[in-house]
């Protein structure tokens, strides 16, 4: 398996799982921070190596009246001073091929979306900024399919790739974690990372936007860890029943600490 780098993490081969984890979207730069360092808090006290997460743009929901976020400009100053203040790596998701090129300049790592993880141009101008690419793997397709996608980030010279399950569509409004797809997608040569929030989803459950069973996050992440991952990707918030998006299948910040002493207990034990 290829070692990625991002900043001072190192993920596969073995080493520590990484966490990526935050908000879902930006509401606030304030709410931004102090998730951020709450995180940055916990993970430290146990030794866990933390990416932060959050969208600038939720560009892919359902309904026209959903929140999007504060928007491209003011989502990347926000990041930037994550970045800065806290001093962690940070992550999103871009969609389109506009937003790319600034993006990269604060971004560690750039997050092609789930619902956009075959459109080609988008992936290869990710490709092509050198930066670690993490690929959400499609809720519509099989493991087998990111391989195709890998060859074309491949075909720019980029070798830093970090692929992402987070379900499999299962009938109407539902998503099933499929745990062979970490195994099948391990072989193609690099880390996976398990997406435990997103993978409890409704997606249109609630008519305009996405259900959730946040209840079943822990149990999941803890078999994506037995099984065999390189990393966990959990939504965090610190009052998920009162986010503007996703808040049903994010998880509470004062729930994170015990749910990451269980990782790290069954990290140990394999």
């Amino acid at each position: 398996m290829r070692l990625i780098n991002v900043k001072n993490i190192k993920i596969g081969e073995g080493n520590p799982l990484v966490l990526i984890a935050g908000p879902c979207v930006i509401e606030s730069a304030k709410l931004t921070l102090d998730t951020a360092k709450n995180i940055k808090d916990i993970t430290a006290s146990l030794g866990i190596p933390f990416i932060f997460k959050s969208s600038f743009d939720k560009a892919n929901r359902l309904s026209i009246d959903s929140y999007r976020g504060p928007g491209f400009k003011r989502g990347l100053e926000i990041l930037g001073k994550v970045k800065q203040k806290i001093k962690v790596p940070v992550l999103s998701d871009i969609h389109c091929q506009s937003e790319i090129k600034e993006a990269a300049k604060v971004l560690d790592i750039i997050q092609i979306p789930a619902l956009l993880c075959r459109q080609t141009d988008i992936v290869i101008a990710a490709a092509k900024t050198g930066k670690v690419i993490n690929i959400k793997k499609g809720q519509f397709l099989a493991p087998w399919d990111i391989l195709p996608i890998i060859k074309k980030i491949e075909s720019t010279g980029n070798k830093s790739i970090l692929i992402t399950e987070r379900g499999a569509s299962f009938g109407y409004n539902n998503l099933v974690s499929d745990f062979r797809s970490l195994a099948i997608m391990r072989k193609f040569g690099y880390p996976v990372i398990y997406d435990a929030t997103h993978s409890v989803q409704l997606p249109g459950a609630r008519g305009g936007s996405s259900g959730g069973q946040r209840e079943f996050v822990a149990g999941l992440s803890r078999a994506a860890v037995a099984f065999g991952c390189d990393g966990l990707f959990l939504e965090v918030h610190p009052e998920p029943d009162k986010a503007p998006c996703d808040g049903p299948n994010m998880i509470s910040l004062k729930e994170l600490d015990k749910l990451l002493k269980q990782i790290k207990r069954i990290e140990s034990a394999l």
